[in-house]
């Protein structure tokens, strides 16, 4: 047990400090936990720790958004987004918060502003307003919107794999909070960010001027696979009557798209985000170590000594706790963690469970991805993208507007579980 938390701990301290890239410290750590932990922690128990309908869903996913990028779709929408908004400030922000949203719940938000920022330093320059507040701005909305589904947010896509709960089991839980949590916030960015987003009437004119359509780079390519990209969100919403899980559905997908598509197989794998499903793997090796040497039962008593084993106490708990920990260390490794203490604290609540649980951890780990710039994988892509355009975002920066968010949302959060969760119970 010693070792598996001594690495653990060690392996989250690196993650935050950046110094090292996340995937090598994941994959070092579970290479040193089946080396040393012992107890009967082997390879085998290693291999059995990975979930791996959650690296399915994850790859497919990618692949789909791999094959659906070169058609010019989402440069598409982007631009759209900023016509539709005619050049009027506010709407500017409403309508790339919109879509930012929209697309992180339906693909995920990490794939969603890696698609989203480059576009939004086209569109602030031909504004010619400062980038960096709409791209702040996108990746608060697409950690909030990621978090109304299955597949919008790595944390739920963790939860899910651990639960068997299904996509509109997500989004019949997620998406009343997310979308009240959007009607607050968004309105609330632009009021901060209104003095830096003042447009002239020439740019609005310009901006006018761009030709969508010109974006859509490959017709035939969009006719065979947004197709079946839309085909694969719909089955999201019935894999569960069909009894398939959303792995499968994101592979046959994925599977579908690399036959119609007209790009050779060798160059979509290759753009795959494999760094990201190998940091899940490690991940999901070092927690399994914890929970193999009773660890995680020991953090789990602690949690239940602390609250009493009052349930209301519990599900606060889990939302506050699973934000805190999400913007120090990152909510992925920290929900990854978190699954088998709230599965313990969970058992107690009779053979069939408590859901409300799970919607506690991931409205906590989904929303404290906000507080920092490194507590979630689209921050930390947003980052990287800001440093390439040559307008870095700091960490100071960041805070000052992801602190505030954060709070606002677990106030919203904490309401909306106290009474659909507790008091309607």
């Amino acid at each position: 047990m010693t070792v598996a938390i001594i690495v653990f701990v060690l392996a989250l301290a690196l993650i935050a400090t950046e110094r090292v890239h996340r995937t090598t410290v994941a994959m070092a750590g579970a290479a040193l936990v089946v080396l040393f932990v012992g107890g009967g922690f082997d390879q085998e128990a290693a291999i059995e720790a990975v979930d791996f309908n959650t690296i399915g869903l994850l790859a497919g996913m990618m692949i789909l958004v791999v094959v659906t990028q070169p058609t010019g779709i989402y440069d598409w929408l982007a631009i759209k987004a900023g016509q539709l908004s005619r050049g009027n400030p506010f709407w500017v922000v409403v309508s790339l918060a919109a879509v930012t949203a929209v697309l992180s719940a339906f693909l995920d938000n990490l794939t969603t502003i890696l698609l989203v920022v480059p576009v939004t330093f086209l569109l602030a320059d031909a504004l010619d307003v400062d980038p960096i507040p709409l791209v702040i701005i996108e990746v608060i909305a697409s950690n909030i919107g990621g978090t109304a589904t299955l597949i919008g947010d790595p944390p739920n896509i963790i939860i899910a794999g651990r639960t068997g709960l299904g996509f509109n089991d997500f989004i019949v839980n997620l998406a009343p909070v997310v979308i009240v949590c959007l009607l607050v916030v968004i309105p609330l960015l632009y009021w901060v960010a209104r003095h830096q987003l003042k447009i002239p009437a020439e740019n609005r004119e310009h901006v006018m001027s761009l030709d969508a359509a010109a974006a859509i780079e490959d017709h035939a390519e969009l006719r065979r696979t947004i197709p079946v990209l839309l085909l694969t969100i719909l089955f999201f919403f019935v894999h569960q009557p069909l009894g398939v899980e959303p792995a499968t559905v994101a592979l046959t997908g994925a599977a579908v798209a690399l036959l119609l598509t007209g790009s050779p197989v060798e160059n979509v794998l290759s753009r795959i985000e494999w760094p990201t499903l190998f940091f899940f793997v490690g991940l999901f090796v070092l927690v399994g170590a914890l929970e193999e040497t009773g660890a995680i039962g020991k953090a789990a008593d602690a949690l239940q000594d602390l609250t009493a084993g009052d349930r209301s106490a519990e599900l606060l708990g889990i939302v506050w706790t699973a934000a805190l920990g999400s913007a120090v260390v990152d909510n992925i490794p920290f929900t990854t963690a978190m699954l088998p203490v709230v599965e313990q604290l969970n058992a107690g609540r009779g053979e069939i469970g408590d859901d409300a649980y799970w919607w506690a951890l991931s409205l906590g780990a989904c929303f404290g991805g906000n507080a920092t710039v490194i507590a979630a994988a689209a921050n930390v892509a947003a980052l990287g993208l800001a440093d390439r355009a040559g307008t870095p975002i700091t960490f100071m920066r960041f805070l000052r507007i992801g602190v505030p968010v954060t709070l606002i949302t677990l106030v919203i959060a904490t309401a909306y579980v106290a009474v659909r969760y507790i008091a309607l119970g």
